[in-house]
């Protein structure tokens, strides 16, 4: 039997309350999704759009009352084209497309070339329709200069570009490091064991690789050079497991907000821990899901979540995945009614003002 299997027999005991919530109190904005061919792979549409259906889209969307989606594959050039025709244009106040910097640039040309490379494409960008910069965890983890040297969030080279972001009233969505427990020795009391045996290219705790905490601290140190950018910390700033690091970084960088995409798993099991955090802080943080292609049941978990006081019921909405991050369920936040709007919504209208959704 192989692991997955055995772990889709696991069983509570627990006889627990189980709320229903089709639709969110408020509508809700998808801050943080994937509706391109940029990481269609991961959907098994390797080279195609994730989303096959556009209208059909449309129609989850008025079901489950989410009225906007930010589509982070945006690219540049044609790609880009390509995804403002079949969303924004096509569908106005419904989508939100971000674009991607060119960061083999850096590997092209020397230091002052590249600066100026990347802040003319993202100036093309935003012309074109642009609402929002788009930027991978594969900056710090992947990209590499000309010197073949890892190219960290914070390096000089592209202070121009977060500059330029700023200036042009683009968000910075920035996606930095991954759990914490990635970094850890690979053996059955790394918490995310299952996860990593699927998938052993997530194991960051190798030579040649950055620390998770030198990381974060390079994601800090850029917002904390750009306080005229916007920046949205993807996966609550990547340190969801620590929402003590979360909350001072919001105490100290006001340009700095945070999503909750694919962190519910880890939000869930210290549920007072996040409501406290969504009460200090009720303008700063944003839904999102960061589950493509989008499903009902995917949405009705977030709301439960959100919405419900339910203890103890599991943190994914596909049975086919018994435990994709860790052997733990998680409860519901609870929310007040008046923390809902801004976090389903308000939060990410302010930070996208000249977004149109």
């Amino acid at each position: 039997m192989s692991t997955k299997q055995s772990l889709s027999l696991i069983r509570t005991a627990l006889k627990v309350q189980e709320t229903f919530v089709p639709r969110a109190a408020v509508p809700a904005i998808d801050a943080h999704n994937h509706l391109g061919r940029w990481l269609s792979s991961w959907v098994g549409r390797d080279g195609d759009w994730s989303i096959a259906d556009v209208p059909a889209l449309l129609a989850l969307m008025e079901m489950v009352d989410v009225c906007a989606i930010v589509n982070l594959d945006g690219r540049w050039g044609a790609e880009l084209e390509a995804n403002l025709d079949r969303y924004d244009r096509a569908h106005p106040g419904r989508f939100a497309t971000f674009c991607h910097a060119p960061w083999e640039e850096l590997a092209a040309r020397p230091a002052a070339a590249a600066s100026d490379a990347l802040v003319a494409s993202l100036r093309a960008s935003h012309a074109a329709g642009a609402k929002g910069l788009k930027v991978w965890k594969d900056l710090g983890l992947g990209v590499r200069d000309g010197d073949d040297r890892l190219v960290m969030p914070d390096d000089a080279r592209l202070f121009d570009l977060f500059e330029a972001a700023g200036e042009l009233g683009l968000p910075v969505l920035i996606h930095t490091a991954d759990p914490v427990a990635f970094w850890w020795p690979v053996d059955e009391a790394n918490e995310r064991w299952d996860e990593l045996g699927a998938h052993p290219e997530w194991a960051f705790g190798r030579p040649g690789l950055p620390s998770y905490d030198a990381l974060i601290d390079a994601l800090e140190a850029l917002v904390a050079a750009h306080p005229r950018t916007t920046f949205i910390g993807a996966h609550m700033a990547s340190a969801a497991e620590d929402l003590a690091r979360v909350g001072r970084m919001l105490d100290d960088h006001p340009n700095l907000v945070v999503d909750v995409s694919a962190r519910i798993a880890e939000l869930g099991r210290q549920p007072r821990a996040t409501r406290r955090l969504l009460e200090r802080h009720p303008t700063r943080v944003l839904f999102g899901s960061d589950a493509f292609p989008p499903r009902r049941e995917m949405y009705e978990l977030h709301w439960r979540f959100a919405e419900s006081d339910d203890e103890q019921f599991h943190y994914h909405w596909d049975p086919a995945e018994p435990w994709p991050s860790g052997r733990w369920r998680i409860s519901g936040l609870d929310l007040a009614p008046e923390l809902l709007e801004p976090f389903y919504a308000g939060n990410a209208r302010r930070v996208l003002a000249n977004a149109g959704i």
